[in-house]
């Protein structure tokens, strides 16, 4: 294995009062702000509405914020998910923006973001007097060819029938709408066989191919949000519980116990940060979580496993010197991995987006504070726990020692007959 540090021989444990000292404050601390502000949930706990937005070319994020922005929403309260995974180039130019939403506002909220891609989105202004084809239904395209009635079926038809025609019209177009990936990107591409010219001609003077469509809409509601945030607690009790019968299997219960008690302590600051500075938590926030809880884990028990290989080797030495060997020997390895994952962690941070923020951020914090963890949190409690059992455990032999030493001083007793008889 390569060593970055050899034959290091830093006393950790010496200062293990530091360092519990730290975890305690920075642990109150944030307890303190998840009482106090909060946390800033993102829709899939809040509640909200999701759009899935498609566009005619590669969206930018910026402009889409920008729009939203002006439109009244703020900027950490609206999240942009770029799908991406695709291979088809419809998929790739559609992205799903996620808002939060007052109860029995569905609709006005999906009208007022339909409103504000469609008038503050593009890069040069939409003509004022055009509709926009993509942002329009059946029944809007209808009405408006209707009105113009360039071809004067309101003249020539039974009452009724000029509607129907237009209205038939306006489903070709829609048609054509959803065969070509919710977007139509030219309004020459229309299909006009079975109308007259006069009516492709007026739907081009009256309509404009937009940016952008919304082609689904779904609202996620507040119980849901909270069924979905009880799931996470449960899943990450019931990683937290499995580990812990692992590590007690694997070593003895109290290893398990000082892993659990890091990986809590871990978990407290984590979600601490992310309430002081009201970052987003979504549902990679939480895979965020249980990455790192199991990363944390992973480091505690390689010192746990080197600190049972020293007590067998040498067991003349105490449990603090046998520990801090142990740290000192995993040093190197505990470095590289951290350090590497680290690296990669940071490239996610600085170029990630804001779709994976709450992602990157929690794995960012977690490595630090995992790494930190499983050397001044783990190691100490195990530590104390086992100097505690020890002292308990001596206490017992001599206060029972005591109590034999005492019945045999008493008289009538059988120790002290034999003594009176020889």
């Amino acid at each position: 294995m390569i060593e970055i540090f050899k034959n290091t021989n830093y006393d950790f444990l010496g200062k293990a009062k530091y360092f519990i000292i730290f975890s305690i404050v920075t642990s109150v601390l944030g307890i303190g702000s998840m009482l106090i502000r909060g946390f800033n949930l993102g829709v899939d706990f809040a509640g909200g509405t999701k759009l899935a937005v498609r566009f005619k070319s590669a969206p930018d994020e910026n402009r889409i914020r920008a729009a939203l922005q002006k439109a009244g929403y703020e900027k950490d309260k609206v999240s942009i998910q770029r799908t991406g995974k695709k291979l088809n180039q419809a998929d790739r130019n559609e992205v799903f923006i996620n808002t939060p939403i007052e109860q029995g506002e569905v609709d006005r909220d999906k009208k007022k973001i339909t409103e504000a891609l469609s008038k503050d989105y593009p890069a040069t202004p939409p003509p004022a007097d055009k509709v926009d084809v993509n942002l329009s239904g059946i029944d809007v395209i209808a009405a408006r060819l209707l009105e113009k009635d360039a071809l004067k079926l309101k003249t020539t038809l039974p009452p009724g029938d000029a509607q129907k025609e237009y209205r038939r019209f306006a489903e070709t177009v829609v048609k054509f709408r959803d065969s070509s990936g919710g977007i139509i990107a030219d309004l020459n591409a229309v299909p006009m066989a079975g109308f007259n010219n006069q009516m492709g001609e007026t739907f081009k003077q009256e309509f404009y191919a937009g940016e952008c469509n919304v082609v689904s809409a779904e609202v996620v509601g507040p119980q849901v949000g909270k069924d979905l945030r009880n799931r996470a607690i449960y899943v990450t009790l019931v990683a937290c519980v499995g580990m812990l019968i692992f590590i007690a299997f694997r070593f003895e219960w109290i290893y398990g116990f000082a892993a659990i008690v890091a990986t809590i302590h871990d978990v407290i600051i984590t979600l601490g940060l992310f309430s002081l500075f009201q970052w987003e938590i979504s549902l990679t926030f939480i895979a965020a979580m249980l990455t790192l809880i199991g990363y944390s884990m992973n480091d505690t028990i390689v010192i746990f496993d080197r600190i049972r290989e020293q007590l067998k080797t040498h067991r003349k030495d105490n449990l603090v010197k046998v520990t801090n060997d142990a740290i000192n020997q995993t040093l190197s390895r505990t470095i590289i991995a951290s350090g590497l994952t680290l690296l990669s962690v940071v490239a996610l941070v600085l170029f990630g987006g804001d779709v994976l923020k709450s992602f990157s951020l929690a794995l960012f914090i977690g490595i630090l504070i995992g790494t930190y963890s499983s050397i001044a949190i783990a190691s100490p409690i195990m530590i104390w726990w086992k100097n505690r059992a020890e002292r308990i455990l001596r206490e017992r032999e001599e206060a029972a020692k005591a109590a034999r030493m005492a019945n045999k001083k008493k008289p009538g007793s059988p120790d002290a007959k034999s003594a009176t008889v020889q």
